[in-house]
């Protein structure tokens, strides 16, 4: 029984559970003493003896912390729910502000006030959704870079959508860069229209670079095209790419589109939204640069 009920959950079983199932504490201590079994936490059982797994870790750190008041979220959520690339070693556990938890070793245990309405899914292992995991993830990084990538990441390996990214962002309430991840997620919901050439002009003025032209008309082999900013004097073009630029086949029409305006003799600059919020310094400077020679009369 004790083997059926810890096959979904990585090998062990909570204590509450092998009671619920008649066995007892003195069936547990002669497994333990028997070599079969080995409890590795105060609440958890594994019915082996060998080494744990990661979904036997997280379940471990859910039943030491508490199965009512904890759920993995984060990016361990994020992780669960199918996250490739991304590596972090720690546990990330959310648990309602008003109880108390012990630390665990490898566990990150962070406080929040309440869940919010619907944010748990409901079957397996307690966890986050994925928009809310990310969400609290971005709050949760080391860095603005570290937290855009993860807002990125969950959607663009379709964990979550941007509908539902931006839902999440306007209920869950972090502590850290609030304007910031309210920012990046409009950029990956709406793209270049959340930062606007108007935003961009005023970066450059900001930075005594000269202010530039507005959707800009090429007539090319390809059509007509509409650049988002340029300096004709300079033979300078500069495209500011929203988050969705880089997924499916937009990256083709980019291409088709930046070798033609390159063609017809212009310097073409890309720049991604996002990168310009974390890179703001570092992208000018390139403009700056590509301001140095004017189109010989």
């Amino acid at each position: 029984m004790a083997n059926e009920a810890a096959a979904d959950q990585g090998g062990v079983v909570s204590r509450a559970q092998l009671t619920a199932l008649g066995i007892t504490r003195h069936d547990i201590r002669s497994e333990v003493a028997g070599g079969r079994w080995r409890c590795p936490g105060r609440q958890t059982v594994a019915v082996h003896t060998g080494p744990l797994t990661s979904p036997s870790l997280c379940w471990t750190a859910i039943f030491e912390t508490g199965v009512q008041i904890a759920a993995l979220d984060g990016v361990t959520a994020l992780q669960h729910a199918g996250l490739r690339g991304y590596v972090d070693d720690e546990i990330h556990l959310s648990a309602v502000h008003n109880h108390n938890t012990e630390p665990l070793s490898g566990v990150r245990i962070h406080k929040v006030i309440r869940r919010v309405a619907g944010e748990l899914v409901e079957a397996g292992i307690p966890r986050t959704r994925p928009e809310v995991a990310a969400v609290r993830a971005a709050h949760w990084a080391a860095s603005d870079r570290q937290a855009a990538l993860i807002l990125l990441m969950a959607v663009q390996q379709r964990l979550t959508t941007p509908r539902r990214l931006a839902a999440a962002q306007r209920l869950v309430r972090g502590r850290t860069r609030r304007a910031f991840i309210r920012a990046v997620v409009r950029d990956i919901a709406f793209g270049v229209q959340s930062l606007g050439e108007l935003d961009f002009a005023r970066l450059c003025r900001a930075c005594g670079i000269p202010e530039p032209s507005r959707q800009v008309v090429r007539q090319t082999p390809g059509g007509r095209i509409y650049l988002d900013v340029a300096w004709d004097e300079y033979d300078l073009v500069v495209e500011v790419d929203g988050a969705q630029h880089r997924w499916g086949l937009a990256v083709t029409g980019d291409n088709l589109r930046q070798n033609d305006v390159t063609l017809a003799g212009d310097r073409v600059l890309r720049v991604d939204v996002i990168g310009l919020r974390l890179e703001t310094d570092r992208f000018l400077a390139q403009v700056a640069r590509g301001l140095t020679h004017r189109r010989a009369a």
